[in-house]
This record gives C-alpha cells, sequence and structure tokens, in this order.
C-alpha cells in the first residue's frame, strides 16, 4: 500500500517538474530568445534560437502577414504647375494618326491659303474624308458662308507673315533668325488634323500635367480599342485609331470616367462629340467659318472656354490671325518686347491682365494683322518660354 502511494507521489512530482521545466523554457512575451549553439550547429557554424524547431522537425505554416493598407492620394494626377503653353496647345497640334499602314499621303505641300481661313487639311472625324482650304472659290450656295478667296499659299504663308513682321518692327528680325517658326511651314501644313481628336485631349490637358494628360489620353483611346485586352492600360496607343464622335456619344459617363477622367470632363467630352453627331460641329464648317464664327461656335460647347479656342484656331486649325490677350505667357512677353521691367510689373498684381492691360495689347499687336499668330508665337520666344514640344524640333 505504501509502495503504491510513494510511487504517485513520484510521477506526479516528476509531472510537474516536467511542466515547469517547459514554463520556463517559454520567453516572456516582449524579450528576446537566446541563443544557442548546439553541437551539429557548431560543426555547421549554425546557431537557434530557443524554442524553435529542430533542423528535422516538420514544416509548420508561418502566420500571415498582416497587410500594410496604403492610403490613396485625393487624385492620381495632379494639378499642373501653370504655365504660359501648357500641353494643351501640343496635344491640339498633334496631327491625325490612324493607325493604318495604308493612310492616304498628305496632300501637296503648296496649297491654297488665306492668313483669316483654317490653313491646316482637316479629317472628317466619322468619315475620315480629307477637307482642307479650296484652291478656287465657287460659291453658288446661299446657304454657305461666302469663302474669302485665297490670297497666297501654303508654300509662302510663313515667309511673307515674316517679311510682314520685319517690317512692321524691324527688331524683330533678330529673334525670328535666332528662332525659326515651323509650326506654320509648308510641311506642318500638310499635315492632317482631326478636329475632334485636338479638342478632346484639349479638354484632358485641362489643369493636369503634360505627363498626367498623356496617360489619360492613352486610357482613353484603349476604352474603344476593341483589339485591346486591357480597356483601361496607358500604354502608348498613338497608333491606335482614335474614337470616333459616334462611339463617344454612345459611351456612357461612367465609362469614360473609368479613362481618368473627372466626371465634369466626361459629360464635356461627350456634349462635343454629340455637337460633332448632330451637325453642329464638322471639319467642314471649320474651314468655312471666319474667326469670329470659330470662337463662337466653340466656345458654346460646355468645357471650351475662349483660351483653349484661341489655343486650338492657331496650333490646330493653323490660323494666322490669333491673338490671345488672356495667356500670361504673351503678355509677360509682350511687356519685355515693349521695355518694360517685367519684374516689377509681376511684383504690382493686377490680376488677370498682370504685366499688360487687355487693351494695351490689341493696340500695339493691331499693325501686325493678318499674322498676329506669328507674332504671338514670337512674344512666347522673346522671355524664352518654352515652346520646344509644340514646335516638335
Amino acid at each position: 500500500m505504501s509502495l503504491r502511494r510513494s510511487a504517485r507521489v513520484s510521477a506526479l512530482s516528476a509531472q510537474k517538474l516536467s511542466i515547469s521545466g517547459s514554463l520556463a523554457a517559454r520567453p516572456k512575451p516582449g524579450s528576446r530568445a537566446k541563443t544557442t549553439t548546439t553541437s551539429a550547429g557548431k560543426a555547421n557554424g549554425k546557431t537557434k534560437r530557443s524554442g524553435e524547431a529542430s533542423d528535422d522537425a516538420p514544416p509548420s505554416t508561418p502566420p500571415r502577414k498582416k497587410r500594410k493598407v496604403q492610403i490613396a492620394a485625393a487624385s492620381p494626377h495632379p494639378l499642373a504647375t501653370v504655365t504660359a503653353t501648357p500641353s494643351a496647345a501640343r496635344l491640339m497640334a498633334a496631327p491625325r494618326s490612324s493607325g493604318d499602314l495604308d493612310d492616304a499621303s498628305s496632300p501637296p505641300v503648296n496649297r491654297a491659303a488665306e492668313p483669316h481661313a483654317t490653313n491646316a487639311v482637316l479629317i472628317s472625324p466619322e468619315t475620315s474624308r480629307v477637307v482642307s482650304y479650296p484652291d478656287a472659290i465657287n460659291d453658288t450656295s446661299p446657304s454657305k458662308p461666302a469663302l474669302p478667296k485665297p490670297s497666297t499659299t501654303t508654300g509662302k504663308l510663313l515667309e511673307e507673315a515674316c517679311a510682314h513682321l520685319i517690317k512692321m518692327d524691324p527688331k524683330l528680325e533678330v529673334v525670328i533668325k535666332k528662332h525659326p517658326c515651323r509650326l506654320f511651314s509648308p510641311e506642318r501644313l500638310a499635315e492632317e488634323i482631326d478636329p475632334f481628336r485636338s479638342l478632346v485631349t484639349g479638354i484632358i490637358a485641362q489643369q493636369v500635367s503634360g505627363a498626367a494628360a498623356n496617360s489619360i489620353k492613352n486610357k482613353f483611346v484603349a476604352l474603344f480599342d476593341m483589339q485591346s485586352t486591357d480597356h483601361i492600360n496607358d500604354e502608348d496607343h498613338s497608333t491606335t485609331p482614335f474614337p470616333t464622335p459616334s462611339q463617344v456619344a454612345g459611351c456612357d459617363l461612367a465609362r469614360l470616367r473609368t479613362a481618368g477622367l473627372s466626371g465634369r470632363k466626361a459629360e464635356y467630352i461627350k456634349g462635343l462629340a454629340e455637337k460633332f453627331v448632330t451637325g453642329d460641329l464638322s471639319a467642314e464648317m471649320l474651314i468655312r467659318a471666319s474667326d469670329e464664327e470659330v470662337l463662337e461656335k466653340l466656345t458654346a460647347v460646355r468645357g471650351l472656354g475662349r483660351w483653349s479656342v484661341e489655343m486650338f484656331a492657331c496650333f490646330g486649325l493653323k490660323r494666322m490671325d490669333v491673338f490671345s490677350t488672356g495667356d500670361l505667357g504673351v503678355q509677360r512677353g509682350m511687356a519685355a518686347y515693349l521695355g518694360k521691367d517685367v519684374s516689377r510689373l509681376k511684383a504690382k498684381g493686377g490680376g488677370k491682365w498682370k504685366y499688360l492691360s487687355e487693351k494695351d495689347m490689341l493696340e500695339h499687336s493691331a499693325k501686325f494683322a493678318p499674322y498676329r499668330s506669328l507674332f504671338m508665337w514670337y512674344m512666347w520666344r522673346i522671355e524664352d518660354i518654352n515652346i520646344d514640344a509644340i514646335q516638335n524640333q
């Protein structure tokens, strides 16, 4: 009897010792485990922590790590720094590319031209029909506005414009020789411009950086790329046909926004597409319209302000007598051209007319008509405003 009791006591004591030993071996919470070197570890040069499984222990699933949640920025495309000629003008000047290898060749370089008319070759957005200023004016329809007779050719337009600027002010000869303008060269006047594409990309570029505008434009084009498996990628889609107005007008706003467009910009672009679908806007109208009619028709479209239309008329339509008095770069350059201290004018403030009043700008630029687009181009140059991207030098 006493032997059995002592055996049970011994067994219980051994069990308590085993439990207390295992508890003592566990590291305290928050304490660093001590490392010990085993005999096998000494031979292999390895150490292991107390409590770790041995090398021959069966593998166990490690605990899952908590994912770090990153808070997205308020806008994926930061606002661009305000510049005299932002990316909108550069995008508007981009020639049309359908992506087809058998595109029709450009029209003859030496075509009829007129400073107060559209001198670019336009592509009808729906039919890809080429529309340009006619060599012969035979207007017999009373429903169409009469076109002014061409006064020159695309081969001579830039040369005559430069000569007129130098005649009005010989001081400009220095800057004209130093910075040849290729925007209105015969080669650039032969490029085919899709007016719908130019206006859409101008809206996309409003208030965002150039890189962000390109990214959004690529995603926008990809939405209508039937051969693309990823409709929201921002890869280069320069060879992908730009969507037609009817395609964009038939797309719902929610889908347009997946390209990175704000809700308002999506509405603007869809509204612009509907104008082209109904015929309120067309390549032929932009060819036949006067400078005033172009401004009136396009500023009536939501999302197109006066500055946007002026940049499109100059860089897209290649109209020669556009002068944007509201552009800060033009104001600054003209103030410097007139010999004013630009830094002191800037310090005074003055709201929209920071450097020169609109009245002064119109008075001093009047003598350069009908080539004020070229004069404006050189006002950007005088203050070394960077427009190399527009000129594609």
